[in-house]
């Protein structure tokens, strides 16, 4: 359990150092001035561990399931083999989609890149510039986040709908102990879920056309800022 508590930790830190030390550079200088390569590596390494997280979740949702439901078998189902290649996967994932996403990006003709409402380089604020056709980006998008966001949800929902069906069990056999330390395992984990995942759906989940910037910000403050704040105790 604690193997995907340090990969989230570690995601979490990476998904902060690079977004956060540009923010604070901008709230210091007069003029917030930031090159196209950095642009586009800050924006390549946002998508890196924005993914990685998403099916890193999922993972530990799983993981809780195994903890809860089948805690005999935890070490030979979870085994040291199991949780690298995961692992493995999980950021396998992540690089190709973020390769991806970037990728289209250089195909985009900016004409009036110049001021981007935003604290950070994602990708629905920068289409906003383009003045070329952004339909292969839009649905790129719409595709892997459906990937990204849909598939971790469902595979979170069905291990909780069976830790649900675990815990209930518990309660007929009025388990205080184990009542207590399954709702303490899950309950934080479901909450920076749901509002990762949301905020998430949120942003990506719909058409440019309907989206407004103002809105992108605020639903990015909740899985760039909060979310990371709640995992530390949603693994406790």
């Amino acid at each position: 359990m604690y193997y995907f508590i340090s990969s989230l930790s570690f995601i979490d830190l990476r998904r902060s150092t690079v977004i956060t030390p540009k923010m604070l550079v901008n709230f210091v200088t007069e003029k917030n001035i930031i090159s196209y390569p950095e642009c586009m590596t800050q924006l390549y390494f946002f998508l890196i561990f924005a993914i990685a997280e998403c099916h890193m979740l999922a993972a530990m949702a799983y993981d809780h399931y195994i903890a809860i439901c089948s805690p005999l078998l935890y070490d030979v189902i979870v085994s040291p083999e199991a949780r690298f290649y995961l692992i493995f996967g999980i950021y396998t994932i992540s690089l190709v989609c973020a390769s991806a996403h970037t990728g289209c990006i250089f195909r985009v003709h900016f004409c009036k890149f110049d001021v981007i409402n935003h604290y950070f380089f994602d990708l629905p604020s920068l289409l906003n510039f383009s003045c070329s056709s952004t339909y292969v980006n839009e649905l790129l998008v719409l595709i892997f986040s459906a990937f990204t966001i849909l598939a971790p949800s469902l595979t979170i929902l069905g291990s909780y709908v069976f830790i649900v069906a675990s815990i209930l069990r518990i309660l007929r056999i009025h388990s205080t102990e184990g009542r207590s330390k399954a709702f303490s395992m899950c309950s934080s984990h479901i909450l920076a879920v749901t509002i990762f995942y949301g905020s998430a759906a949120f942003r990506y989940l719909q058409p440019s056309s309907v989206s407004s910037m103002d809105q992108g910000k605020v639903s990015s403050v909740f899985y760039n800022i909060i979310v990371p704040m709640l995992n530390p105790r949603s693994t406790a």
